[in-house]
């Protein structure tokens, strides 16, 4: 009989090339002074200088934008391809793109109706009984403007605009793009994925460049083509302050490792899938995503996990807030572990561009946690020698602690709170520690003590479990920790709780394998033993 290889072996012996890099991002341009009701007021009255704000001092604009862009199409050469619904637009990109052959250009120009959050104006009743224009926001079905181009340092990627004041932009990019026009520039050797890269003469050189990708060369990106581009504000608006900038709605962030075999890939990502389904509970979110949930969102539905199969290749999502964490076998060839931020909020960072090196933080610190979790969970044993330790009293440096027995209800609750906490950035505190442990043992929190949580913090760090993080009074699990906390939850819920009620339980004993062959067993050691009674 051969043992299956674990993941951690499975990673380090046939992973032969593995890459972090920005995937899709779609950014949010906007003109900071017009985005609010004040704002537009401010925009009719105080610089186009009439009495009321309305909506309608901009229908100028409107037509010249509209008409340059026409003009533009008309002395480029272009097609304008009016999407139908449900059309795939990256399928037309494709195409156009297979017949390009400029380094950098306009390929075409899409026309699309969507609905757009825009300014209107309404009547609004004064207190002398008249009424005077309002603006209010609402939603309005609109023609919006798809620029679909290729740039020397970037690749494909399209800026949209809305052709309704105060002309909302959007702007797509991909990073994975920009890393092939890089390579290509430096005459480095590499072979493309359908969306990474699957080998690379230099793959150091790669992660340099992939890591170079940053908020400054994306603003470039922005300002070079909006200079190229038909623009709704004109140079004498833009020298007032009506300037766009940049915000980030969707980034995606992802780990590509490439197996040696597609094989070892298929088995690891089964045994994934069959150890870490439970992976979007919300202990197991804050193990990956490095935050603290509040009760309501670990009960809203805001933290799952889902398995997907689209034909024969499963993959794995894993749900936090607006965040979404994806896993799936690219290609037959590599793992991808992608995690992708729809609101930097969730995680207390601004939306602005700047905040990008943060988000990249977090996105590939989440990519590279769940892959350690998913390590530690499928292999977390901790010795026969390092759990008995856990089962007798400890001594260290002549203090005592006394021990954590396998299966007591306070030991079990203690090491499921402590899980919520261990990858926190800022550790955790008795206070934090307390309520939790209250919940989780149905106890009022008044009747669990500090002094009584001083005592559990001592012993777990006598322990080995945990370690007081220096010049703070907070918390952290270490390694072994980890591995003991995952190890005591999984073989306690999934081993020995269900192996006991199938067991004991009359309802299963007909039925579950399990207690049928205990039921054999006892009754061919009865009969032994008589057997021996006898002679």
């Amino acid at each position: 009989m051969t043992l299956a290889p674990s993941l951690a072996q499975l990673q380090q012996d046939h992973v032969v090339s593995e890459l972090e890099c920005i995937d899709r991002m779609y950014l949010n341009a906007y003109v900071p002074k017009l985005t609010s009701e004040a704002g537009i007021a401010a925009f009719c009255r105080g610089y186009l200088g009439h009495r009321f704000a309305s909506t309608k001092q901009a229908v100028d604009m409107t037509k010249a934008f509209i008409k340059s862009i026409d003009a533009f199409i008309q002395r480029e050469g272009l097609e304008l391809v009016r999407f139908r619904k449900g059309q795939r637009k990256d399928d037309i990109l494709q195409k156009k793109l297979r017949t390009f052959t400029q380094d950098e250009g306009v390929l075409f120009v899409g026309v699309a109706q969507e609905k757009v959050r825009v300014p209107r104006t309404t009547r609004k009743r004064v207190d002398s009984g008249g009424t005077i224009p309002w603006i209010i926001y609402s939603t309005a079905l609109i023609n919006v403007y798809y620029f679909y181009c290729r740039d020397r340092d970037f690749g494909p990627f399209f800026l949209k605009f809305a052709s309704y004041f105060p002309y909302s932009a959007k702007l797509c990019l991909n990073g994975h793009e920009y890393l092939k026009c890089q390579l290509t520039q430096r005459d480095i050797a590499f072979e493309a994925l359908d969306n990474g890269l699957l080998s690379c003469a230099d793959l150091p050189a790669a992660q340099r460049l992939s890591d170079g990708l940053s908020a400054a060369k994306i603003d470039a990106l922005f300002r070079k083509w909006l200079a190229r581009l038909p623009h709704p504000y004109s140079r004498q608006d833009r020298k007032a302050g009506y300037r766009y900038d940049l915000s980030i709605l969707q980034a995606e962030f992802s780990l590509t490792q490439v197996w040696d075999r597609g094989l070892n890939g298929r088995h690891f990502f089964e045994e994934v899938i069959r150890e870490n389904i439970d992976l979007g509970r919300p202990e197991q979110v804050q193990l990956i995503f490095g935050r603290k949930l509040q009760r309501k969102t670990a009960t809203d539905g805001r933290c799952r996990t889902r398995i997907i199969t689209e034909g024969v290749v499963p993959s794995r999502h894993v749900y936090y807030k607006n965040t979404h964490l994806k896993q799936y076998h690219k290609e037959g060839r590599a793992l991808r572990t992608e995690t992708t931020i729809n609101n930097a909020y969730d995680f207390g960072v601004g939306r602005r561009l700047k905040n990008l090196p943060a988000l990249r933080q977090i996105g590939m610190a989440a990519n590279r946690r769940v892959l350690e979790i998913e390590r530690l969970t499928h292999d977390c044993h901790v010795g026969t020698e390092a759990f008995h330790r856990l089962q007798q009293p400890a001594e260290v440096d002549g203090q005592h602690a006394s021990a954590l027995p396998f299966g007591q209800t306070r030991v079990q609750a203690l090491f499921a709170v402590l899980v919520l906490f261990c990858l926190q950035p800022e550790g955790f505190r008795n206070r934090q520690l307390r309520p939790l442990l209250a919940q989780w043992l149905q106890l009022p929190d008044s009747d669990l003590r500090p002094g009584r949580m001083t005592y559990d913090l001592r012993r777990l760090r006598l322990h080995g479990l945990i370690e007081r993080m220096a010049h703070t009074q907070r918390y952290r699990l270490t390694t072994f920790g980890l591995k003991t906390v995952l190890f005591y939850g999984r073989t306690y819920q999934r081993l020995l709780r269900p192996a006991l009620s199938e067991l004991h339980d009359p309802r299963t004993a007909q039925s579950s394998t399990l207690a049928l062959s205990f039921d054999r067993f006892q009754k061919t050691l009865d009969a032994y033993i008589a057997q021996k009674k006898a002679a």
